[in-house]
This record gives C-alpha cells, structure tokens and sequence, in this order.
C-alpha cells in the first residue's frame, strides 16, 4: 500500500489545462504516452502528453455539437486500433485517437436491440476484440440491479451484445469502473454499491471473464472488512507489479493489492 501524505511527483491542474472538479476517468496511452481526462461538465475529452506537469493546457480537445459529447464522464482509449470510446445511458461514441476540435464520432452503438440502459462506463479488449460497458446509475430502489453487456469491438448502430453478466448471482448493484485484462481476457469491475449510499454494504472488486454470460458469480472478489475498502470506484491494473489499484471514494485514498493470479 501507498505511504500515506506522500507528495506527487508530477501535479497537472489550473485554468490553462481546462480540467474540471469532477473527472471520473483518467486513462494513459503508453504506446502514444498520452493521458486522455473526461471532462463532463465541459462534454469534452482532453488529450495531454505523458510528461504534462504544472498549468500545461491539452494538446488537443474534443468538443462541439459534432462530437454528440454530453456530460459523458467516463472513456477508455485502444491504443492498438487508435480510438477513443465513450459511453453515457444508451449509446457508445467511439473517435480516432487523434481526432481534435469538433469531430463527428467514426462509429456510434445505440438503438433497442442493444439493450443498453443507464450505461456509463466501458472497457475495450483489443487482442479478443470485445467491448464491455456496464451500468452506474442504478439507485436501491430500481426494479432491477445493473448488467454488464459485451459487444464486439467493431460494434456499430444498432447492435445486439454477444452477452450479457447479469442476475443474483454476479452480486452486482452497478458498477463504477471498468478494466479488461486483454492477455487473459479478464474483466474487472469496481462495485461501490448502490448510487445514494454513502457507505453501502457488499462493496467489491470483481473479475470475470469475457467469455462469461448470464447469472455468473466473480471468478474472484476482492472485498469484505480486510480489504478496508468502502466505496471502491476507479480500478487500475498494475501488470508490471502484478497488482490492481483501487480508489476508495469515501477513504479518499489509492489501494494497491497483490494479485498475481490474474496474470
């Protein structure tokens, strides 16, 4: 675990880089070495490069009418095939990794036979070319507890998933985050429990695999009193140190576990 009151080596934020109090995902390209930051309350997507420090504005920004961004706070970036991916309620955008100002989205998944419904987060699993997105707004008093639905990466229009987590069993409430490990094509979602509980119960990290469908249970979990966790929303994988990284919302703090069964 993180020593505790340790300084950052780096701090990126002021006018200049545009960021907002609210970014929900941060993502790090290492093959281009940039940092790609959701900004919801602007509905833009912010491109920084690797090393920004200090009040360093973005080099590039995705924003406009074209774009269809709107509030949409959570992204993920396939370095491999070069595209940016973002979703919000019942549509995914996908843009070019290098597009900038007001561009139109090279693919948008939306329609009925998606089955998308309060979807805010996705992950992308280059090497099996599938796409994971799951929902995050689901109070304790919705008729139903959130799903999370696998596409194909190359998904456009009106779509229908290759499957479907979903049911008692996957313990799920909604998910905050979500990372694929593509080598072994683990899932991994960060649980945090229901939308309006400060400090709600079963609380975890889960990890499925890609192939999963249906009412599956996790293939592992990571939670209960032990892990000190109490509303996990970002989740990390650390392939180099073998490990996941969790932020706790409520602890205000990073986590770092070993969990070299994944790799």
């Amino acid at each position: 675990m993180a020593k505790e009151n340790s300084k950052p080596n780096r701090l990126l934020a002021g006018q200049k880089t545009l960021l907002s109090r609210t970014m929900h995902d941060v993502r790090y390209d290492a093959v281009h070495d940039e940092i790609f930051v959701a900004n919801p309350f602007s509905s833009a997507i912010l491109v920084f490069r690797g090393g920004a420090d200090g009040e360093e504005p973005p080099i590039r920004v995705i924003q406009g009418l074209k774009t269809k961004l709107g509030g949409n706070d959570r992204l993920e970036v396939d370095a491999e095939h070069n595209e940016i991916l973002t979703v919000k309620g019942k549509q995914i955008l996908v843009f070019q990794r290098d597009a900038n100002g007001d561009v139109a989205p090279i693919r948008i998944v939306q329609g009925p036979d998606t089955t998308m419904a309060g979807e805010g987060t996705l992950a992308v699993d280059p090497i099996h070319n599938v796409l994971a997105v799951a929902q995050d707004t689901v109070r304790q008093d919705a008729p139903e507890k959130a799903h999370i639905l696998f596409f194909e990466r190359t998904a456009s229009g009106n779509a229908k998933p290759l499957g479907m987590i979903k049911g008692p069993k996957t313990e799920i409430t909604r998910i905050n985050q979500l990372q694929i490990y593509a080598p072994n094509g683990w899932l991994i979602a960060a649980q945090p429990g229901f939308y309006d509980k400060q400090e709600p119960e079963g609380v975890f990290v889960g990890i499925w695999s890609i192939h999963d469908n249906g009412d599956v249970a996790p293939r592992w979990k990571l939670g209960g009193p032990h892990s000190v966790m109490v509303k996990p929303r970002g989740v990390v994988v650390d392939a180099k140190h073998k490990a996941l990284i969790v932020a706790d919302m409520r602890l205000n703090a990073v986590l770092t576990f070993s969990f070299p069964e994944l790799f």
